[in-house]
């Protein structure tokens, strides 16, 4: 597995190195845990939004997103499955075209100064992403995708020349499958919310360069990890946003923490550095 996902990412593999984090570079024990912006930098601007991205990408480079498609079949970030929380109206992006979608208010729910922020489309977050070399993101695909679903996704990452720079997650096997289908190379992670204590055959089956779980799951099984670095395979932790337990997970050696806090995960990860 670890030669598997060295091939993936175009990278060659020291033997003491024991796992490959979510990102592409390879991770030496001791190295602090990737910070991950949950959907962007929550903490300062509506989630899934430009502004909340941006803030992610060019402070820490590492962020998170979610992708949706329109009734037309246009990918856009959005989280929730329906709108009420963040637009306080009946419907589901799925059931909306991009025009009219364009129109809704993505930024007011979370306060009067972010009033008139739009739900944006992934073209223009991979737009954004292309302008920075440094950035990275983890884009997962909302519910259930069919192949022809991801090829969407799939042709705007090569259009916008980030392959390599995007890694796809989901918690649908469907989807995960639909992506080995059509882009077996392609870097994906399977979210999941209790990790086997053996991971190696699930990630073999579908193809995966590690997971994204719960802080519980990996404290109840820490040998899961172990397991997981063995074999080459990452492991993410979502979302966490107390020094608890970002101590917690680190301490087990996950490569990369989501979290709505970014910038406090950033400095907490300074402050906690040997001879600091």
């Amino acid at each position: 597995m670890v030669a598997i996902a060295a091939t993936l990412w175009g990278v060659s593999t020291p033997a003491d190195v024991y796992a490959i984090d979510v990102f592409g570079a390879l991770r030496q024990p001791g190295d602090a845990a990737a910070i991950i912006g949950h959907r962007g930098d929550r903490s300062q601007a509506p989630e899934n939004t430009m502004p909340a991205l941006e803030l992610a990408m060019d402070q820490l480079a590492y962020v998170e997103t979610d992708v949706r498609l329109t009734r037309d079949g246009v990918p856009v970030l959005f989280h929730d499955t329906d709108l009420e929380r963040i637009a306080g109206r009946d419907g589901r992006v799925e059931d909306l075209d991009l025009e009219r979608l364009e129109g809704i208010d993505a930024g007011a729910w979370y306060s009067a100064e972010w009033a008139g922020e739009r739900i944006p489309t992934l073209e223009a977050f991979l737009e954004a992403l292309a302008e920075r070399e440094d950035a990275r993101a983890l884009v997962e695909l909302k519910a259930d995708w069919t192949p022809q679903e991801v090829r969407i996704v799939l042709d705007l990452v090569e259009r916008h020349g980030l392959r390599g720079r995007i890694v796809l997650q989901s918690f649908s096997i469907e989807t995960l499958q639909s992506v080995q289908r059509v882009a077996p190379t392609t870097p994906r992670i399977m979210l999941i919310r209790e990790l086997p204590a053996d991971p190696v055959p699930l990630a073999e089956q579908l193809g995966v360069i590690g997971f994204g779980t719960t802080a519980a799951s990996v404290t109840a099984a820490p040998e899961a990890i172990d397991a997981a670095h063995e074999a080459g395979l990452a492991v993410l932790c979502y979302t966490l946003n107390s020094q608890d337990r970002w101590q917690e997970v680190s301490a087990l050696g996950v490569d990369g923490i989501i979290t709505d806090q970014p910038s406090d995960l950033d400095a907490w990860i300074a402050s906690t550095a040997p001879g600091t």
